[in-house]
């Protein structure tokens, strides 16, 4: 490593062990899934073919629902989720949390293209509970649940509350939608089947770029009427490239390699934020992970606490993190999600990068 002074992200590159995911998002993740493709046989074509229907297939079996949909993207499958399950009541009303991808991440692009108004439930810091959806006073045609819920650190409700919104959305002839972006990551806590926790919902997204660390691409899952309706609206979404191929077999392959994983990554999970919450100051959201995936602040200003974690990644080759992001003039916070990388970090070397930090942060935090 350089004896000067880097930047926290110009550390983080060139660490020579990386704690958090896969691997670093290059074109070999594409290469690495194509090695064992037959070259000869025929790309999906618009839509239609033999490997996007296979895919289609696969998945539509993990999550228990009789059909799904490949999509380019989870932004597309969830507008379109939600524009159906409007059209179909019609009431162009939906609720969600007030932090979900749909509200802060989108540029308005359901109320913008589809006119749909959406009803922000519970607040920022806390999960939707039971007691929201059965005080709302407005008529919805669809409730949607993230889980887990990614901006307050991945935190998850009991698998209880679930059944109870479920039990009263259906009473109540509410359709519910699942943002399962990291849906196969949760089933270690749940313990419980992707099929198991998609039979509380009418529809599901899953994306395969996050903890499955494809290129790109999504699955939207349910009733077979309800994915030939979102087969429109991808048409018109423009959605149905030419070849969607590259996406639905890396997509398929880091799914087979390591969907049987995520208990490993979970338990990763826990470890880590174990040994981070041990550190002077730093806490981590939850306390105890309940997937891969945890947030973990920091009680000092960002700039000071990058001082701090660019040099620890520079003395000791281990990389954390390559960002922070201010949550108020004395905190920071970033996300960490465990994966393939974490099993390659020498212990002693994690442990004593951990041990250094807590010494500095003992000199900087009251």
């Amino acid at each position: 490593m350089k004896n000067t002074e880097l930047t926290l992200a110009e550390a983080f590159n060139q660490a020579e062990f990386i704690i958090g995911g896969h691997g670093s998002r290059k074109v070999k993740v594409l290469q690495e899934a194509l090695e064992q493709v037959d070259g000869e046989q025929y790309s999906d074509h618009y839509g239609n073919g033999k490997i996007i229907d296979q895919f289609q297939q696969q998945m539509a079996d993990v999550l228990g629902k009789e059909s799904a949909v490949f999509f380019p993207s989870g932004t597309m499958a969830q507008q379109i989720a939600l524009r159906i399950w409007c059209d179909r009541k019609g009431i162009k009303r939906v609720a969600y949390h007030p932090l979900s991808h749909l509200e802060i991440h989108e540029e308005d692009g359901l109320k913008e293209l589809h006119q749909i108004e959406s009803i922000l439930l519970a607040d920022e810091n806390r999960l939707i509970r039971l007691e929201d959806v059965e005080g709302m006073n407005e008529e919805i045609s669809c409730l949607l649940l993230e889980l887990p819920q990614r901006e307050i650190g991945g935190q998850l409700p009991a698998y209880e509350e679930l059944e109870a919104i479920s039990a009263y959305c259906r009473e109540r002839g509410i359709k519910l939608h699942l943002d399962g972006a990291r849906l196969f990551e949760i089933t270690p806590y749940y313990q419980k089947t992707p099929a198991e926790i998609c039979s509380l919902f009418d529809s599901v997204y899953v994306s395969f770029y996050k903890g499955i660390g494809g290129i790109a691409g999504a699955i939207l899952a349910g009733d077979t009427d309800v994915m030939q309706e979102s087969k429109i609206w991808k048409r018109r979404h423009g959605g149905d490239l030419i070849g969607l191929y590259p996406y639905i077999l890396s997509s398929q392959y880091y799914f087979n390699e390591r969907i049987g994983k995520m208990g490993l990554y979970y338990e990763q999970a826990k470890e880590l934020a174990s040994m981070l919450n041990a550190c002077h100051g730093i806490r981590t959201l939850p306390e105890v992970p309940v997937s891969n995936m945890f947030h973990v602040h920091i009680p000092l200003a960002q700039a000071e606490a990058e001082r701090i974690l660019a040099s620890m990644t520079q003395q000791f080759g281990l990389g954390i993190t390559s960002y922070l992001q201010q949550t108020s003039a004395h905190s920071c916070a970033f996300e960490l999600s465990t994966g393939d990388r974490y099993q390659n970090v020498p212990k002693d070397k994690l442990h004593s990068a951990l041990q250094w930090l807590d010494g500095e942060l003992r000199k900087h935090v009251n």
